[in-house]
């Protein structure tokens, strides 16, 4: 995601850029679980229970003790 301000000035940084992966030595790794259904990249959620879900199918795991 990547958002730019609207006025232009030079104080500001120009753009902020969310990470996905992190860099360690010679390997690169995804932070986040893929999605088994589509492939895409799934978020994690605390609230109202915890649970991975994907933004792009619906795909949701729900993580923990059940009610």
């Amino acid at each position: 995601m990547v958002r730019v301000p609207k006025n232009n000035n030079e104080n500001q940084s120009k753009a902020v850029v969310r990470t996905y992966y992190e860099v360690e030595q010679d390997s690169i790794k995804l932070k986040n679980k893929k999605c088994p259904r589509c492939g895409s990249i799934m978020a994690h959620h605390m609230k109202p229970l915890e649970r991975w879900a994907c933004g792009k199918c619906g795909y949701t795991e729900f993580i923990g003790k059940s009610r």
